[in-house]
This record gives structure tokens, sequence and C-alpha cells, in this order.
């Protein structure tokens, strides 16, 4: 999913470290990883780990790359036994399952079909013919997926025809929280994985409280509204300021909305800073569906989990945050 967010960077010199960052296109986004090591040879090696991780990965859980294992598993459907799935995609799927139900269906990776549709509306700049419309909900419903464990060994069922899972709100912050494990593992802690603005946040850089992040406001290009400070955690935003189409009128988001089918046509930007990567990224997308009230409500029931919104009410732009978010409010840098 998109986000908005402008990252700054501080680097400091104790510890002997140096601050090394490097991007590249991935996951049809960019991918920027940046860390903190004592030497060049230490962070060159982490780097390129940390991008052969997102290419594996991105081989698993896309819904672009035909033979990815994600892919396969839609094809399949309806499977007519179930599909032992890889560690990666279970925890996936397992997680999706979780939100889904938290959100009573505004999160939903079975959405594909719609997707499809919306791309193509995208492009041609025209309304999903209404058949068309009908044929992609009836495969739409999280509960059309079946996860069960066998021998250690988790399974899939997919139940009808046609369906087409898109892990496009959860699967970055997923693999950013995997990146980010990866470097801890190769004494890398002070790390920060953004996946096209689906971040999961390592240890702070030396000598600060954390990473110091730039939310921008509702519209696209804005500088910051709002700075925060944040390590050991998750952080994504939601919105539509750059992904949107209009089409007879109504501007539509790129952010699809389950139960009607259609891009969700109230504007808001929504950042969630959560435990993990993956929790920021669902719940960024979940309350982007559910709208200011009942999106905060469900942040609010989560543990560990604080927001922001903004979105506007009539000429106003309003902001709504959870009781916490306060704490991770910052100052902004100087010349901001």
């Amino acid at each position: 999913m998109p986000a908005y967010l402008l990252i700054l960077l501080l680097a400091a010199p104790s510890e002997n470290l140096e601050r090394y960052s490097r991007s590249e296109p991935h996951l049809g986004s960019t991918v920027s990883v940046t860390l903190y090591a004592s030497s060049a040879t230490e962070a060159e090696a982490g780097l390129l780990a940390a991008f052969a991780e997102v290419e594996r990965l991105n081989g698993i859980l896309s819904d672009y790359e035909p033979e990815s294992e994600l892919s396969r598993l839609s094809a399949a459907s309806p499977t007519a036994e179930p599909v032992e799935l890889s560690r990666e995609l279970a925890t996936v799927l397992r997680a999706a399952e979780g939100f889904s139900e938290k959100s009573e269906g505004a999160f939903d990776v079975t959405i594909g079909p719609l997707s499809t549709l919306w791309r193509r509306a995208r492009r041609r700049r025209e309304m999903p013919e209404a058949e068309a419309l009908r044929t992609a909900r009836a495969a739409v419903g999280h509960h059309h997926v079946k996860l069960c464990e066998v021998e250690g060994r988790t399974l899939a069922t997919l139940d009808v025809p046609g369906m087409r899972l898109d892990l496009g709100g959860i699967a970055k912050g997923y693999i950013a929280d995997e990146v980010l494990r990866l470097l801890a593992a190769r004494g890398l802690p002070r790390a920060m994985v953004n996946a096209g603005g689906d971040m999961a946040l390592g240890d702070a850089p030396p000598n600060e409280k954390g990473w110091l992040i730039g939310i921008a406001p509702l519209e696209a290009d804005a500088p910051p509204g709002t700075w925060i400070a944040a390590g050991k955690c998750g952080v994504a935003t939601s919105g539509d300021a750059f992904q949107f189409v209009e089409l007879e009128g109504v501007r539509y988001s790129h952010i699809l909305d389950p139960k009607t089918g259609l891009g969700v046509v109230a504007r808001s930007s929504v950042t969630v800073i959560a435990p993990r990567g993956i929790d920021a990224d669902a719940l960024a997308s979940a309350v982007s569906v559910l709208g200011p009230e009942k999106g905060m409500a469900l942040v609010e029931q989560s543990a560990g989990v604080e927001a922001l919104i903004v979105y506007p009410h009539g000429d106003r732009i309003l902001t709504k945050q959870s009781r916490g978010f306060s704490k991770f409010i910052t100052a902004a840098p100087a010349g901001f």
C-alpha cells in the first residue's frame, strides 16, 4: 500500500557506528534499508542479505508474479484438496485471518478479483461494468479461505472458483519485519526497513530516542504536519493522496471496501504504530476502510497499537488520535 512518510535519519558518531542506506525498486515500490554498522564491509554484507530476503519473500507472497506461491494457490481455486503452505505464506494468511475477524471484514486478502477490476478502471478511467463487479464480489470473502493445522503443517482450502488472494495490505509490513529480523540476527539491530511506506523499526540510531519520522498531511507533497520518534515497532500510513481515480465526478481511493466492491470515497490519511510492521500495515488498511469513528475504535481495542487519522470535514481538516499516540510526538527538526 502507499504511504506518505518523510523520514529524517540522524547519524551519530558514538559506538563507532556509521549510517549506511540503500534503496532499490521492489514490491511495486521502493524498498529502503538503513542500518548502523561498524564498517562498510559489515554494512554491505547486511544490505546484500536484506535485499536478497526481499526478493525471496516476494517470490512467495506476490500476486503479480504468476509463479509465486500465492499466485499458484489462487489459480487452484476452488482447491480440490487442501494445499500445504510454506511457513511464510501460512504466517501471513493466519495473521490476515485474525485482522479480518477483528475488523469485521474491512480487511480482506481475498479482495484480489476486485483489485484486478480497479487496476483496469484506473488505467482506462472508467467504472467497472456492473456484471463484472458482481462476478468479482462473488469470489470475495475471507470466510472462503480455510486454514487448518495437520502434524505441524498449515493447509489451506479455497472454497469458491475465481478467487485471487491479494496481500497488498499486509505483505510489505511482514517483509519489512522479516528483513529487520534478519539484520538483527547478523548483529545489526540498529536498522530500519521501509517497504514503500510500510516500516519496521529496530533499535534507535545511536544517541537518539527513536527513528524520526515526519507524517505528511492529507494532500500529496505537503510538508509533514506531525513528527514522531519511534523504535522497535512497525509504522504504516495508508491513504489516497497519490493513488486514486476520479470516475463520473467521484474520487475513488485505490483502497477497496470488500463489502461494497468499490474504492473508498471518504478521504483520510491513517498512520498506525504497532508492535510489528505486519500489524501496522494491516490495521492502517482496515482503518482506512472503516473510517475515523469505527477505525479508531478498532485501534483502541488492539493491544500496543496507536494511530493518527487525518480527514476532511466540510472545509476543515480534522485529526483524531488514539490515547497513547501523543507519547510518540516530537519536535520537528531544524529547518522544517
